[in-house]
């Protein structure tokens, strides 16, 4: 299964070669991904409103103008320009929270997640809404974080952990970390499970043989 991804902002070469090389990691045997940069136009971090609606806006053109793939993908665990229905066109439209929430809800988890800023929290939380699991669903934590700490996995792990700790307080099970570029550092026994979004969204198809081809 080829599936063609785009960034959520404008990211350059180096970044597009790392997140890369997150997929090639962490795709299941059977999937490959494929990432491009969003382009020139696209915003260069997510950091309010505006910011998101613009990516949304871009990230949907670029995958509907997709070269010849079996699904499309944005980079980005907010799942921008991903209908509810699932589709673009005649191809499936993947969305790295739509899997990972709804396969840790089928599971029986009572899901949260974390974000780096409170612009990103508020469209997840909106997104998990539309997808139908809010009463699953036990809200967002924001870890006040820059954009540049998303390829810093100790400073970012750091700031999760006390999110962790709190979420585990509040009878949380699964918590996802809200980046799909991040990797998170080791952690302590008797904490939630961390949900990465291509982990665990590229997981699921690699357990259901890939995405349907029509």
């Amino acid at each position: 299964m080829l599936v063609h991804a785009v960034t959520p902002i404008t990211v350059g070469p180096a970044e597009v070669a790392r997140r890369q090389a997150r997929y090639d990691a962490l795709a299941p045997a059977g999937v490959r991904v494929v990432l491009s940069d969003l382009g020139a136009d696209g915003p260069r971090a997510l950091e309010n409103a505006t910011d998101v609606r613009r990516s949304e806006e871009l990230v949907a053109h670029a995958l509907t103008h997709a070269p010849e793939c079996d699904a499309v993908l944005p980079d980005c665990v907010l799942d921008p320009g991903v209908p509810v229905g699932g589709r673009l066109g005649e191809r499936p439209a993947l969305g790295l929270l739509r899997l990972t929430v709804g396969a840790a809800v089928a599971a029986g988890h009572r899901v949260a997640a974390v974000t780096r800023n409170a612009a990103i929290a508020t469209e997840l939380q909106d997104r998990v809404t539309a997808y139908g699991w809010a009463g699953a669903f036990h809200g967002v934590t924001v870890l006040d974080l820059e954009l540049a700490d998303i390829e810093d996995s100790e400073r970012w792990t750091a700031a999760l952990r006390p999110a962790l700790q709190a979420a585990r307080d509040a009878g949380v099970t699964a918590v996802v970390n809200g980046c799909s570029a991040v990797d998170v550092g080791p952690l302590e026994a008797g904490l939630p499970l961390v949900l990465d979004p291509i982990r665990t969204g590229l997981g699921v198809l690699g357990a259901l043989g890939a995405a349907p081809r029509q």
